[in-house]
């Protein structure tokens, strides 16, 4: 067997991540990738946070193939033909250090495999690691689906994504229930620059972005979203699977049903479908974090669970948590101790860290929507109800329509079912 300090399975942004790392720190380093080339088998909104990716490439911004800088985002609630809508804009979000960028994948991680590369690491594509390799309780190194390729190392870094096969056989993680992860189907649809930046009301080269909730999903618990990039636009959508096979919804029943909408409609107009994309994206939250470690292996990203999809957050998550298993495998390898003990400091410094803090302070959210589903249905429609009321001119006198909207409101929702939404939504989300 071929010998490594460290074996890193998967080559998505947490497991490269964790690459640059180890290797940075003197380890030999394998990254291990079933697809063609990373970046073929990952898919994501297409928003790449700032600070966690110049942890990783300082001043990446000069050479990574990225879209546009974001300087505006919006959120709309969608309501039938209706659209209440809100957002913030901050031009200087296109100025160094940038906020955030709209990325399209393949280009991306290609380009962060090269960085891995030139780091010293080495990347085996079109490689399925089958299994982890035991020498009685100790994990001694992986085993591919080649011929003679069983690869021996010191550390494993599992990066598989949300299909958590190895953390599973490992004991680290539960298989994936249809509660814990969404379904998410994206095109990518090519329109002029010229027209992105006008309908979007943007100056030459900056970016927007918008979230679409309530019947974005047809009220299932879930969001839309609408990205822009240089000569294209990323639409995508994603629901909770269960609720999905539930009502008989496919992926394309869940894109066609946001690319109906009056609003999203306008925006794509004259667009043509480049690329169409779905995949599985984990949503389990806090509670469903698997253990993160054993003697000589770590998890990261989204085998881990790490998505905080109230805030779109989820690459930045997968950079952290690889930068910080890459730097613990390092280090435990170098004092010679990767027992159990040494691998749960990665476990401390990620619960150190704003990864799985944001995560438990969202640790409700799930709970919350999966029990009050009248949130994604009956307050966009009174939304939109009342900003409509409120909204038109038609002789009626402010105070008498107020009165008309309070009592739509409680039509809709009692009073004490308001307060009851208010009180739960506090505790979940505040």
């Amino acid at each position: 067997m071929e010998n490594f300090d460290v074996i890193v399975v998967g080559g998505g942004p947490a497991g490269l991540s964790a690459a640059i790392s180890a290797v940075r720190a003197g380890m030999k380093t394998v990254v291990i990738e079933r697809g063609d080339y990373p970046g073929t088998k990952n898919v994501m909104g297409g928003i790449l946070y700032t600070n966690a990716t110049n942890m990783i490439v300082p001043e990446f911004w000069k050479e990574a193939p990225l879209e546009r800088p974001i300087i505006e985002q919006r959120f709309a609630m969608l309501s039938g033909d209706q659209a209440f809508m809100a957002g913030f804009r901050d031009p200087a979000w296109e100025a160094e250090p940038y906020n955030a960028h709209s990325v399209l994948r393949v280009p991306f991680d290609r380009w962060l495999a090269q960085q891995t590369e030139k780091a010293g690491a080495m990347i085996i594509t079109e490689t399925l690691v089958e299994d982890l390799l035991y020498k009685d309780d100790q994990v001694i190194g992986v085993r591919t689906g080649r011929a003679q390729g069983d690869l021996e190392a010191k550390v494993v870094i599992l990066a598989e994504g949300v299909n958590n096969f190895l953390a599973v056989k490992a004991k680290l993680a539960n298989p994936l229930k249809t509660e814990t992860v969404a379904v998410t189907v994206k095109e990518i649809i090519a329109l002029p620059k010229e027209t992105i930046e006008d309908r979007f009301c943007l100056e030459k080269g900056q970016g927007a972005t918008i979230e679409l909730y309530g019947d974005a999903t047809a009220g299932m618990m879930g969001v839309g979203f609408i990205y822009t990039n240089r000569e294209s636009i990323s639409l995508g959508v994603g629901a909770l699977l269960e609720p999905l096979i539930r009502q008989h919804w496919t992926p394309n029943d869940l894109i066609e049903n946001l690319k109906s909408k009056p609003y999203v409609k306008r925006l794509l107009q004259g667009g043509e479908t480049k690329e169409y994309l779905a995949h599985l994206i984990p949503e389990g939250g806090y509670n469903y974090v698997p253990k993160l470690y054993r003697q000589g292996v770590m998890v990261v990203g989204d085998t881990a669970m790490l998505l905080n999809s109230l805030h779109r957050e989820g690459s930045n998550l997968a950079m952290i948590s690889g930068k910080i298993a890459g730097e613990v495998a390092a280090e435990s390898i170098q004092k010679g101790d990767t027992s159990e003990k040494a691998m749960a400091v990665y476990d401390t410094r990620l619960r150190d860290s704003f990864v799985l803090k944001d995560l438990y302070h969202y640790r409700h959210m799930g709970k919350f929507f999966e029990n009050n589903p009248h949130i994604l249905t009956v307050y966009p429609q009174v939304l939109s109800q009342a900003a409509r009321m409120y909204l038109t001119a038609d002789g009626t006198p402010k105070k008498q329509r107020q009165k008309e909207i309070m009592k739509m409101v409680f039509e809709n929702r009692s009073k004490i079912g308001l307060i009851r939404d208010i009180k739960n939504a506090w505790r979940a989300l505040l």
